[in-house]
């Protein structure tokens, strides 16, 4: 029989660790793992995805002004504790979709090769070292010019610094800050990072959108590459954050690919 999820474990994990953690809906488990702008940017998807699946989101310790744990300070460091968010609430058949940052914290967990974990989906991640490619240094960028990056079209998503309240500010500039913690002084990469998936024996589908300009195409292709059973899926009109500006076209990718990913039963 299959293993069945234990909400109070995983939320008696997330508490012991620090950890604010949402969860939506029932089915397959998903654990959503947010970018740099915070877990506001994959909460409407969140949503989508209830529809079908048990939707785990945490919160990165540092963003949305959530305490920073000094044991919680890595890309590595948080691969382990969402490991073990998984053991505790008995979760099996489990679908790791990453966005950005999230996505390279999927890679580091896919590299743990978490038996519970039946395939990881990285949308326009960071982590890896691709020659000839770039990583936008978005602390150089003001954050009302970021949309000029990370969206096909940036006006449907211009911020405006007028319009934002005290506590919109101060969450921007803790999630600007936890993502300092965890790869700015990496500038978002690991250059060991590709090396070590060679090992990854999971389904990894990895979905770019055609005009980010955060991470271009190719360094997302050079991503799939990495891992031995990896795809690269491209979306059209789409910037770095498929999941808010075609959130259609993502969870068709994301479905189909769920839909063929060999069942992995854990006992236990």
């Amino acid at each position: 029989m299959p293993v069945q999820p234990a909400p109070d474990a995983i939320a008696a994990f997330a508490a012991s660790n620090g950890l604010t953690l949402d969860q939506f809906g029932a089915g397959r488990p998903v654990l959503l793992l947010h970018g740099g702008a915070g877990p506001t940017s994959v909460a409407a998807f969140a949503q989508r995805l209830a529809a079908r699946h048990l939707v785990l989101v945490p919160t990165h310790p540092g963003f949305a002004q959530t305490p920073q744990r000094d044991d919680q300070r890595s890309i590595k460091q948080l691969a382990t504790l969402y490991a073990g968010l998984l053991d505790a609430g008995g979760l099996a058949d489990v679908l790791v979709i990453g966005s950005s940052i999230g996505g390279w914290i999927a890679a580091e967990l896919a590299v743990l090769a978490p038996a519970r974990v039946a395939g990881y989906v990285l949308v326009d991640a960071v982590g890896i070292t691709v020659p000839g490619e770039t990583v936008l240094d978005v602390f150089t960028v003001p954050p009302a010019e970021l949309p000029r990056y990370s969206f096909h079209a940036p006006a449907k998503f211009a911020i405006d610094p007028a319009t934002l309240g005290e506590a919109q500010k101060a969450t921007m500039a803790a999630n600007r800050a936890a993502l300092a913690v965890y790869g700015g002084a990496l500038a978002m990469q690991d250059p060991d990072l590709a090396a070590r998936l060679a090992g990854v024996t999971a389904p990894a589908l990895v979905v770019w959108g055609d005009s980010d300009g955060v991470v271009r195409p190719d360094y997302g292709r050079a991503f799939a590459a990495a891992f031995p059973n990896g795809r690269f899926e491209l979306i059209a009109a789409c910037g770095h954050l498929p999941q808010l500006e075609q959130p259609e076209a993502l969870e068709r990718l994301v479905e189909q690919f769920a839909a063929d990913l060999p069942r992995r039963a854990v006992s236990g």
